[in-house]
Parts: structure tokens; sequence; C-alpha cells
């Protein structure tokens, strides 16, 4: 699954990696990014960072408890 950010110029892929299956880290956070090089975030086109499946349940939970006092501080 991909999510597009920064109007399109950052796309972040999260996946299993079967290829990688003997690894305890085997979810790829890919960030592809695109775009004029001054404009850049980044410094290669693309970064790959593997997850454990501990690390990416802790990464969702943080994820999920910023959005939700976003959303209850926009009310």
């Amino acid at each position: 699954m991909a999510l597009e950010l920064l109007n399109g110029s950052l796309v972040v892929d999260i996946f299993y990696d079967p290829k990688d299956r003997e690894f305890e880290d085997n979810i790829c956070v890919c960030l592809k990014e695109f775009g004029p090089d001054e404009e850049k975030i980044l410094y290669a086109n693309e970064t790959n960072i593997y997850l454990t499946a501990e690390e990416a349940r802790a990464f969702s939970d943080l994820l999920l408890e910023a959005a939700d006092k976003s959303s209850h501080a926009s009310r």
C-alpha cells in the first residue's frame, strides 16, 4: 500500500518483504522522492527502512495516537 505525500513528491510504500522472511526486520518502509534536487528532503531518490513486526506495530500506534489528538484538537 502506498501513500502520496507533499503533493505527490514523496511516496511512502509499506509492505511485508517475503524475500527477507528469514530476518526479523522484514517489513519495508520505502520512501521514494520525486522532483527537483533543490526541493528534496532526502539524499537518495529511494530509501528503504526495514522494521520488525513489533517496531511496525509501535510505529502504527504512534501514528494513530497523533491522528486521534489531531482530530480532537480540531473540534
